[in-house]
């Protein structure tokens, strides 16, 4: 397999010569476990760790390899590799890191497009919808909605979920599949195009991991069958991969996620909620929060039923967590500047005993 094939381009190539990266080799992470990476070249696929002094200088999880990545590496056995630089990214897809205040957990990078998979049984919810889209917006990710699982309800009740959705989201492609009859894969994968990276983003058990293995033709990924008393399959993918299909699209699976937590996502709320946003810009007050004030243009529209109550209340919930990201975030910024300046003050105090 080809470097191009992996989604290599001259913008990468240009960084390489750039930073006089020639000396390694190139690749892309296709899979992560915990503090080891398995690259993806020309070479073939290398269990690989991090130089200590790429581990120790990170200041955050931004500075830390992700599947998608591409990096420079030197090999020093048969399949073992050293990752020596992370190449620069042109988008991230995140979220807020679950028990880790102020935190955000990297989900992927390099990513065109996110095929956010919901299923039409249980697993719908039109709130998570939106947040998915949210994520997808703000990390400059082209979002494309896959509801599988159509053959567990009606066409009657299949429209009427269609409808809900096409009321709160617009210019978003939506396509309706099932992994048991095939309808509408033949449409999803006319979707894929060569050469670009897809992400599965979705809950445990709406069917990521046999879709992955129905459009690549290959049994990649264990599936677990539906559960009768939950109506839901079993959560199977245990860690994120990257799969090249046959016809040259890259595709990301990872685990279910049942949080999807805001983090400091401005742009991507804005544009999920843009109805909203541009009402905003006719409030009377310009911090506006657009719950009690008067004047308000967006209160307004709800009270004429002009904008959804539901989605306006997602809208509101996600703005509250985005602040509390950002705040959040802020403080742990002070403490850790504390910390450093309490080590820095104990270091001069010791230097001024010993002297």
């Amino acid at each position: 397999m080809t470097l191009v094939e992996l989604g290599y381009n001259s913008d990468l190539e240009q960084y390489r010569k750039d930073k006089k990266l020639d000396a390694f080799n190139v690749g892309r992470i296709i899979s992560e476990h915990k503090d080891r990476y398995v690259v993806k070249t020309d070479a073939g696929e290398f269990d690989s760790e991090l130089i200590g002094n790429l581990r120790y200088t990170a200041e955050s999880r931004h500075d830390l390899p992700a599947v998608g990545d591409w990096v420079a590496i030197s090999e020093y056995d048969e399949d073992k590799a050293l990752i020596h630089s992370i190449y620069p990214r042109h988008s991230i897809i995140e979220r807020k890191a679950v028990g880790k205040p102020g935190q955000v957990q990297i989900i992927a990078t390099n990513i065109d497009y996110g095929l956010i998979v919901q299923s039409v049984n249980r697993d719908f919810n039109m709130n998570r919808l939106e947040r998915y889209l949210a994520i997808c917006n703000a990390s400059k990710v082209k979002p494309i909605v896959v509801l599988s699982k159509i053959d567990l309800i009606s066409e009657e009740e299949l429209k009427k979920l269609l409808y809900q959705i096409n009321e709160r989201i617009n210019g978003v492609p939506l396509i309706v599949i099932s992994n048991e009859s095939n309808v509408g894969l033949d449409k999803l994968e006319a979707v894929i195009n060569k050469g670009e990276t897809y992400c599965l983003l979705g809950s445990s058990g709406v069917g990521k991991s046999t879709l992955l293995n129905k459009i690549s033709g290959k049994e990649i990924m264990d599936t677990g069958a539906i559960s009768q008393s939950i109506d839901r399959g079993r959560h199977i993918t245990s860690h994120r991969e990257l799969v090249v299909l046959a016809n040259g699209g890259i595709l990301i699976d990872n685990p279910g996620m049942r949080e999807v937590g805001i983090t400091d996502s401005s742009s991507g709320i804005e544009i999920t909620f843009d109805d909203i946003v541009k009402l905003s810009n006719h409030c009377k007050f310009k911090d506006c929060t657009h719950t009690t004030e008067i004047g308000c243009a967006v209160v307004e529209a709800l009270e004429k039923g002009d904008i959804d109550h539901d989605s306006y209340e997602n809208y509101l919930k996600m703005e509250r967590e985005k602040v509390h990201f950002e705040s959040t975030v802020a403080q742990r910024r002070k403490k850790d500047k504390d910390f450093g300046k309490m080590i820095k003050q104990f270091k001069n105090q010791k230097y001024k005993g010993n002297t």
